[in-house]
């Protein structure tokens, strides 16, 4: 899945105080082995937790065998990433978008501002009805990816991530609503060039980002439903201002 996420590191040091740092470069789990194997040469280090919205390492450390300059020398030790120290007042602008199938016209994108602009921490947004996207900026110590699109489902939505590539592709699916659950996601995630998968047990819906030299919309198809979830494909559709009002 192409996300921002959060990971816990543990080893085998015993540790009793902690400090949270910024790795501005630190953008993904990539970057996050390289500091992870700078900071275990480091005696008195112990678990790490990473947050790549924020760009923080939280870390763990024991004060008889290591201090907070050693941690910082260790990391700039990679000659790539330099540690800071971290502000939870700062703002930290970060941006993404989503792709919204079930937007299917202005009443949606209307009701889709409404709810991402109760958010707190957004900071600015942007729709494109033709491409059923949205394009989202947002302050990373206020809220997070996985919130806003948790918050889009709660409205009866399906988002998913969005790129503006030509290899990236999407699907949308209707599904039982018994299959709308993270195993679903989980077993459609498994299949080859699906980067993103979400679902919607209200709506009975399944949203998939992929990679169209990886798989095609046929496959995609024939591979969910061979994976035990009965999915079909959903028949043109309008809003309609009851549907809006549910």
């Amino acid at each position: 899945m192409m996300a921002f996420c959060t990971i816990s590191v543990l080893t085998a040091h015993a540790a009793s105080d902690t400090i949270t740092v910024r790795v501005k470069a630190m953008h993904c789990e990539h970057c996050g082995q390289k500091v992870k194997t700078a900071l275990s040469k480091n005696p008195g280090v112990g678990p790490l937790e990473f947050n790549f919205e924020r760009h923080t390492v939280k870390i763990a450390y024991d004060p008889q065998k290591t201090d907070v300059d050693s941690i910082y020398r260790s990391i700039a030790a990679t000659k790539r990433y330099e540690a800071t120290p971290y502000d939870p007042n700062e703002k930290i602008a970060e941006t993404f978008s989503l792709r919204i199938d079930d937007m299917h016209c202005q009443k949606c994108v209307d009701r889709i501002a409404q709810q991402l602009n109760a958010i707190q921490g957004m900071d600015s947004i942007a729709a494109d009805l033709r491409k059923h996207s949205y394009f989202i900026r947002y302050d990373a110590n206020r809220t997070s990816q996985d919130e806003i699109r948790a918050k889009l489902v709660k409205a009866g939505y399906t988002p998913v991530y969005y790129y503006d590539n030509k290899r990236v592709e999407y699907a949308y699916y209707l599904i039982p609503a018994e299959s709308a659950n993270d195993d679903a996601i989980e077993t459609v995630l498994a299949l080859d060039g699906v980067s993103d998968v979400n679902v919607n047990a209200r709506r009975k819906s399944m949203a998939i980002t992929y990679l169209n030299d990886k798989t095609t919309a046929e496959k995609l198809l024939s591979e969910v439903q061979k994976a035990g979830i009965k999915a079909e494909l959903p028949k043109p559709h309008e809003c309609s201002e009851e549907e809006e009002k549910k």
